[in-house]
């Protein structure tokens, strides 16, 4: 009770004139002569700024064979550069009372600092410079080389979920980049070299394929003169073409596998849908899937933990996610972990039966305005931190989205309907355009003397 008029006060709070700024009023754009787009989102609440630098190239953009050299790149700009000693980016961030740090997903690279408000003209200075400054040799590349290796070891070879999650991505996107593991397949990431690395950074770090979002106590002004002192006499790159990738072709035959690991202690099964992402002036389809998603798997009231682990039993825990922020085709997926003594196509069985009862019966009324209230209430408390919501122009504008349809989504979930939501789910739940997977150990073996009969003579 206490949440739910916690979330009914910051509704009333937001709704109220003169109470609170709304995001599109404290958004200001433009773009430099250089071609560089620039956001910024003044919040005068502390003295302290976010400044983001969002680069609209990712390991979908990479070229066939050398698979991890966005992320690969995005380590190397913390080397050094002409103008300044390895390392020294982030001693001087530190020493300045910040912290930094970076990020590479499929669509976008990013490097951001959160420091003083006064200390933001050296954040530019020092971002502009490795933008187009960069100095790197052998001995770099060796180096952190094995550095993303060790990295894949930790975070994928010793994780039988990690390992499962590359081969259906692989199984899902039968001719998109996407299927590619953003920090690189291990055997192109051992052959990444000098080469490799310079020519991504040489094509895709440029000034009109960047995006600047400064995000804290500044003003629109003061970030126009910085950004234009520091950023406007960079030269822009005039080979940068459109963003073009392969595209899937039609889907037409469902696909599944089985991974084994004696590690995993925990059997499930999963499957992933091809999905429409959220497109600039067409987001309808993608807020549809988004309620979806919380309607089928968003916790203990949706449609398959009511099913499978309430009334059926079947299950210890079960999800559904999606998330449209992305350049090409998403995915929409559906996860199911079976109670002790459930096989994998029982779980499966009861997921499938669930998924058909609830395209039958359609939506409950109150579920939906439920899930619309909590998503209101989520985008409301998001504005409390600025780098949050930096974070969340830049995801949005380096996936192909506009200021005005990130200004816009909020009042599209809304109006999503009963009906909306019935017709992406027949669309998407199409197993033609899906993987099913399993995760589980190897089966036990038989003991060798078991296996093989005595002989006497």
């Amino acid at each position: 009770m206490r949440i739910a008029a916690a979330m009914l006060s910051a509704v009333a709070l937001w709704a109220m004139p003169g109470q609170a700024q709304s995001i599109d009023e404290a958004v200001t754009t433009f773009t430099l002569d250089n071609g560089m787009d620039v956001v910024v989102i003044e919040d005068n609440r502390a003295p302290v700024v976010t400044h983001m630098v969002w680069y609209k190239a990712g390991a979908a953009d990479e070229e066939p064979g050398v698979s991890g050299v966005a992320h690969f790149l995005e380590h190397l700009l913390f080397k050094g550069t002409d103008n300044m000693e390895p390392g020294e980016f982030s001693e001087v961030v530190a020493a300045n009372g910040g912290d930094d740090n970076a990020f590479t997903s499929y669509d976008y690279t990013g490097y951001f600092q959160r420091v003083a408000a006064d200390r933001l003209s050296l954040m530019m200075q020092m971002e502009a410079d490795r933008m187009v400054n960069l100095n790197l040799d052998e001995e770099d590349i060796l180096t952190e080389r094995d550095v993303i290796i060790e990295e894949r070891n930790q975070r994928v070879e010793n994780s039988p979920s990690a390992l499962f999650g590359e081969q259906r991505n692989a199984a899902l996107y039968l001719n998109h980049p996407y299927g590619t593991p953003i920090i690189g397949w291990r055997h192109e990431m051992e052959a990444l070299d000098l080469d490799d690395a310079l020519a991504f950074y040489e094509r895709h770090y440029a000034p009109n394929n960047a995006i600047l979002v400064v995000a804290g106590d500044v003003t629109p002004d003061e970030v126009r003169d910085l950004a234009e002192e520091h950023y406007g006499p960079l030269a822009a790159n005039p080979e940068l073409g459109p963003r073009e990738r392969p595209q899937e072709p039609p889907q037409t035959a469902p696909r599944r596998l089985t991974f084994e690991d004696p590690r995993v202690s925990q059997p499930y099964v999963i499957r992933s849908y091809l999905a429409p992402e959220r497109d600039p002036g067409a987001q309808e389809e993608a807020a549809a899937l988004t309620i979806l998603s919380e309607i089928l798997g968003g916790g203990q009231t949706s449609v398959l933990s009511r099913d499978l682990q309430f009334e059926e039993q079947v299950a210890v825990y079960s999800s559904a996610f999606y998330s449209g922020t992305s350049y090409d085709d998403a995915s929409f997926g559906l996860i199911v972990v079976p109670q002790d003594g459930v096989t994998l196509q029982e779980a499966e069985d009861a997921m499938d039966a669930s998924l058909a009862r609830f395209l039958e019966e359609g939506v409950d009324a109150e579920q939906l305005e439920r899930i619309k209230f909590q998503l209101r209430a989520q985008q409301i408390y998001a504005l409390d931190s600025s780098g949050g919501i930096a974070r969340l122009y830049g995801t949005a504008l380096t996936s192909g989205l506009g200021v005005d349809d990130v200004e816009a989504w909020p009042d599209i979930l809304q109006a999503v309907t009963e009906e909306d939501i019935l017709s992406v789910a027949r669309n998407v739940l199409d197993l033609d355009q899906s993987v099913t997977g399993w995760l589980m150990a190897p089966e036990p073996q038989a003991d060798a003397a078991e296996a093989q009969p005595e002989v006497t003579q």
